[in-house]
């Protein structure tokens, strides 16, 4: 499949190899920014709402941050082979230092126990310079 385009569901994409190929299995449809999950098929009503308002909560409880920390919880859709298909990442910041952890599994089914330990603070700074697609 060298040099090949696939197309399905109004997307072209170019295929190079058996890799792309296989990725591009994975990936059932184009995003339409018309839907009510921005795009990705995820419905973003009062529920889901909620819970990340929760996990945001949650987070500076179990951290112990103050109240003007800034903290930033998302649900993130992955196609990528072994990925969930649905994952939460939560992000924050004391001062200049930006904390990251994910939990793997939608944002509504997060529970308090889920969360790191508060021990386990200093291992979620992330070094300057940190490349990370989700946040």
């Amino acid at each position: 499949m060298i040099g090949c385009e696939r197309q399905g569901n109004g997307r072209r994409m170019s295929v190079d190899n058996d890799y792309d190929a296989a990725l591009a299995g994975w990936f059932p449809r184009s995003p339409d920014p018309s839907d009510d999950g921005g795009g990705f098929g995820v419905k973003k009503g009062p529920e889901h709402l909620a819970a990340l308002e929760r996990v945001r909560e949650w987070t500076r409880a179990r951290f112990k941050l103050s109240a003007d920390a800034a903290i930033l919880v998302s649900e993130i859709v992955c196609n990528l082979p072994g990925c969930p298909p649905l994952e939460t990442a939560v992000v924050f910041w004391e001062g200049e230092t930006r904390h990251h952890f994910k939990l793997f599994k939608p944002v509504e089914e997060v529970a308090f126990d889920n969360l790191p330990y508060p021990w386990m603070k200093e291992s979620l700074i992330l070094p300057e310079g940190f490349g990370c697609e989700c946040c």
